[in-house]
């Protein structure tokens, strides 16, 4: 591994003179790689994007455009998964998004596979995507959060600070888990979860923020009711949603909730029922 300031002058790109950048590393127009950052070969960095002391960059790793890798994030490691031998898969980052310091992201365990982080994500200091994550756009993961391998987040996700999400669970659109949240089965769309695999409402803040129309939050509303204030299984209490008016917030939750193989969180015990627009602001 060599490094090349001279090879990429001409673009734009600039690196400083204590970084090790592999002359197989594809950077991008107008790329800045930070004080004894390392990129090593397979590594492709979109224009414009920013990688800062200390950062380290490796494997068969893509990163869009316009991204942040700040000081000593870890991005596209080999999975951490005992006794497993390569040939690993790879990571994709979109545009926009940005790692703080001190984040591990993983690229995937087999080959062919692919670890995602979707656009204009924001993952805060300290956290941990694991292999064969796959995260949707707008997601904020708050310091400390760690995602075992496999787990799936929808759109606009908020995973509040020291939260763990267990292998191969789903959360969904909108969904939003408390801070030191444990979660072991799927969270549907638009819920809030608090302590281990515990629904404690919705989500309204974020709903509001995503410019859901009082028209829809009120649909959600109105299922949430029947998910989890009725007292019907959540077998009986899905059959109740397909009665109910045809919406799009209604057809997601259906669909989410049969797509489950871990089955989803609960409700809260009796006699901790929550206010109707018990709602949690994302800070």
């Amino acid at each position: 591994m060599r490094n090349v300031v001279a090879s990429f002058s001409g673009r734009g790109v600039r690196i400083h003179p204590t970084a090790i950048v592999d002359r197989a590393a594809e950077l991008g127009v107008d790329v800045e790689i930070g004080p004894y950052a390392v990129v090593e070969a397979g590594v492709r960095i979109g224009d414009r994007t920013r990688v800062m002391a200390s950062a380290f960059i490796t494997g068969d790793t893509d990163i869009a455009g316009d991204c942040e890798v700040h000081i000593g994030a870890v991005v596209g490691h080999t999975p951490q998964i005992r006794d497993l031998r390569g040939p690993y898969g790879s990571l994709v980052i979109g545009p926009r998004t940005v790692v703080r310091e001190h984040v591990t992201i993983h690229r995937a365990s087999r080959e062919g596979a692919v670890t995602v982080v979707g656009a204009d994500n924001f993952l805060m200091a300290a956290c941990h995507v694991a292999h064969d994550c796959r995260l949707g756009s707008d997601v904020t993961i708050a310091n400390g959060a760690l995602l075992a391998g496999c787990v799936t987040l929808g759109d606009r996700v908020f995973l509040s600070g020291n939260v763990v999400v267990h292998q191969h669970v789903r959360i969904g659109d909108l969904a939003m888990v408390g801070r030191m949240a444990r979660v072991g089965k799927d969270v549907p769309p638009f819920m809030l979860v608090v302590g281990t695999n515990t629904i404690g409402g919705l989500n309204v803040i974020g709903m509001r923020r995503a410019g859901m129309s009082p028209e829809a939050r009120q649909t959600v509303r109105r299922a949430y009711a029947i998910l989890y204030r009725s007292g019907l299984s959540v077998s009986h209490a899905v059959d109740h949603l397909r009665q109910e008016p045809a919406s799009p917030e209604v057809d997601a939750l259906v669909a989410f909730i049969g797509a489950s193989q871990r089955g989803v969180c609960g409700g809260r015990a009796r006699g901790r029922a929550i206010a109707r627009d018990d709602s949690v602001e994302a800070s």
